[in-house]
């Protein structure tokens, strides 16, 4: 018990001796390894805290939107679609990258008309979330969308997913048990939970 308190209190001290300011890795050089039609793939050398060298890989991303669709008979607008990346179908929200130029809320509304074939008379902003810090700069906008009026789903030649309508205490057992896994759909799911049942 001592030797938690001791242990706590010097890391107190080390807290506030090394302000964030000093965490920060300076670029020394960036180097393209792969650019592909959307995504840039870069190897950058960095000067440490500590003065030391290492090398980041990391991917630049254009940004993307997500929406929380509200149906009209009050479930949440969820799709199951494939992801190769990790071999499985996987239940989300709707998403997709902003286009050069593009400001989110109009990427929000195109991607919603186009993933459930849905428009929105009411958008929302909540919040920016980074899906992958690790190893992306990609920045997400999150809205919920409401008074959806039906119109035609539109995806692309090689978009495969389908519609699934979910109750929102549904999303979030999902939530909970392990089958909802995508981080963007977790963050969505649970701001809907504070949203819509205060």
């Amino acid at each position: 018990m001592n030797n938690y308190y001791k242990f706590k209190f010097s890391f107190n001290k080390f807290d506030k001796k090394h302000k964030m300011t000093c965490l920060k890795e300076k670029t020394i050089r960036t180097k393209i390894v792969y650019k592909g039609t959307f995504l840039t793939l870069n190897n950058d050398k960095v000067l440490l805290p500590n003065g030391n060298t290492s090398t980041r890989e990391w991917i630049k991303h254009p940004g993307a939107v997500c929406c929380i669709p509200i149906l009209p008979d009050g479930k949440i607008g969820l799709i199951k679609q494939y992801r190769y990346t990790v071999k499985r179908q996987m239940i989300e929200i709707p998403a997709g990258k902003l286009n050069q130029n593009e400001i989110p809320e109009r990427c929000a509304l195109r991607e919603l008309e186009e993933e459930i074939g849905y428009k929105a008379d009411k958008l929302t902003f909540l919040t920016n979330i980074h899906p992958a810090i690790g190893f992306t700069d990609e920045k997400m906008w999150l809205y919920l969308a409401e008074n959806l009026v039906k119109t035609e789903q539109s995806l692309d030649s090689d978009e495969f997913l389908s519609l699934f309508p979910t109750k929102l205490d549904e999303a979030v057992d999902m939530v909970w048990n392990g089958k909802i896994t995508d981080v963007k759909t977790i963050i969505g799911i649970l701001w809907a939970q504070k949203i819509l049942c205060e």
